[in-house]
């Protein structure tokens, strides 16, 4: 991710680990499904790095769950800026901090707001373990193959077909959009020829976790929104903007809709970035419903 100016130095890695939480295989591509209530959810994975002169930066969670004899499908890409500490962390820690939101079955929506918002008030306490940087995301949790619950910070896209049409569940968090909120806390944005704008001339996206420096004028409130999964609902796209800076959002739909391997859907999505030269780290998960 080409967010903050400075080049990546490489973050440290957090060194808490909760070993039991997630797959921490370094592969690039893969699928897995899942059946609960005679709803199939199937997903498939594909990640490449950049070629921004930076290690890659991208994590992903792509995993099911049984929790209170529910099936939870988590998904998530975090997309790191000044190192991969932070979306390191997050990939094992921000869906066990979901989980463990005491209201999380009676209200998702706040448990998933509460739980961004404590994920990234550790994060800046702990920054002399998990460096300077920061990291976008977009979550999406499905229960029980029949409720699609989406939420992110940053630039990280949610895209759903539905009925063949691309609807996006996602709010791309542009400083441009929320200059009046960053100028009220006392930052400013810029936007230099050739350049796109920034807060306070660094971070090209208005909310994010980490960023200790930028805190003050940024946010890591998500937009959270619920999605029933019926039969008009085929698929989601989860990608960072690696993707989405080259490919309008139907674009994608279209080119991957007739493809029922999610797996090689996501490595069409990240190998066509490619051939429209994208510089960035490329992320993307596909999700296939019934």
């Amino acid at each position: 991710m080409q967010k903050r100016r400075a080049a990546s130095a490489g973050g440290l890695f957090f060194m808490i680990k909760n070993v039991c939480c997630f797959d921490s295989s370094s592969s690039d591509t893969g699928k897995g499904q899942s059946k609960s209530s005679n709803k199939k959810v199937a997903h498939g994975f594909h990640l490449v790095e950049g070629q921004s002169g930076h290690d890659m930066e991208d994590y992903h969670v792509a995993e099911y769950r049984n929790k209170k004899g529910r099936v939870l499908g988590l998904f998530a890409i975090y997309d790191g800026h000044l190192g991969d500490s932070v979306p390191s962390y997050l990939k094992d820690n921000l869906f066990n901090n979901i989980l463990d939101e005491p209201n999380f079955w009676k209200d998702p929506e706040a448990a998933i707001r509460n739980a961004y918002c404590s994920t990234d008030k550790f994060i800046l306490e702990n920054s002399m373990q998990l460096g300077p940087g920061g990291s976008t995301a977009v979550t999406a949790i499905v229960v029980d193959g029949k409720d699609l619950w989406v939420a992110n910070i940053g630039d990280s896209r949610a895209v759903v077909s539905e009925r063949g049409s691309a609807k996006q569940l996602t709010v791309d968090h542009e400083p441009r959009t929320e200059r009046r909120r960053i100028e009220k806390q006392g930052g400013f944005v810029t936007k230099l020829p050739g350049d796109v704008p920034r807060v306070n001339g660094q971070l090209a996206v208005a909310r994010a976790f980490g960023d200790q420096s930028l805190k003050a004028h940024l946010s890591s409130d998500p937009d959270v929104r619920h999605i029933p999964i019926d039969s008009t609902i085929e698929f989601i796209i989860l990608a960072s903007d690696g993707l989405w800076k080259v490919m309008a959002n139907q674009e994608a739909v279209d080119m991957v809709k007739s493809i029922k391997d999610p797996q090689a859907a996501a490595k069409r999505l990240t190998t066509e970035a490619l051939a429209r030269k994208s510089k960035d780290d490329i992320s993307c998960i596909v999700i296939r419903f019934g």
